[in-house]
C-alpha cells in the first residue's frame, strides 16, 4: 500500500510540474535519484545562488539521510553550468545485518557532518538537471570516524 502511495504522489508532482516545466538555464526546484550508494534527492534554490538539497540513501546495510546547504556560482561563458560548496549534516541507521558484520563498533545509529564540492548543469530546453560531487563526512555519534568516499552522480528533472 504505501509503495503505490509513493507511486501515485510521484506521478502526481511529475504530471503536474510538466505544464510549469523551466526549460532555461536555470531552475527553482529538482527531483530525481542520485548514484553512489542509490539515494533520492531533492535540491530547492532559497535564492538566485543559495540551495537546499535534501538526500535519502537507501543500501544493503541501512540507511542515511543528509541535508546540504549549498552555495552555488557561475562559469563565465558556460550557460546552465555552476559550482557549489556547503557544509551539511547527516543522520545514519545501519540494519542488523551490518551490526552483527560489526560487533561492538556502534548501536546502528551515526550522527555527523557533512561537506559538498560539485558541479552542477541545466540542460537548456529540457527540464533535466545533471550534478557531480564529492560529499566527505565525519561521524561523531555512534561509530566515529571520516568518510571520503561519498558523493556522487545525480539526475534530477526540474519543475
Amino acid at each position: 500500500m504505501k509503495k503505490i502511495l509513493f507511486f501515485v504522489l510521484l506521478s502526481s508532482v511529475i504530471t503536474l510540474s510538466s505544464f510549469a516545466q523551466n526549460n532555461g538555464s536555470s531552475y527553482k526546484t529538482a527531483l530525481g535519484v542520485k548514484f553512489y550508494p542509490a539515494g533520492i534527492t531533492l535540491k530547492h534554490f532559497t535564492q538566485t545562488n543559495r540551495a537546499l538539497e535534501g538526500i535519502g540513501y537507501f543500501w544493503e546495510d541501512g540507511f542515511r539521510f543528509t541535508g546540504l546547504y549549498e552555495i552555488h556560482g557561475d562559469f563565465n561563458g558556460a550557460n546552465g553550468l555552476k559550482w557549489y560548496v556547503g557544509p551539511g549534516a547527516h543522520i545514519q541507521f545501519w540494519n542488523e545485518d551490518w551490526k552483527r558484520r560489526y560487533p561492538g563498533r556502534d548501536k546502528g545509529v551515526a550522527i555527523g557532518v557533512d561537506g559538498v564540492l560539485g558541479l552542477d548543469y541545466k540542460i537548456t530546453g529540457a527540464p533535466i538537471n545533471l550534478s557531480l560531487d564529492w560529499q566527505p563526512s565525519f561521524n561523531f555519534v555512534g561509530y566515529t570516524y571520516f568518510e571520503g568516499g561519498w558523493g556522487g552522480f545525480a539526475i534530477r528533472y526540474t519543475f
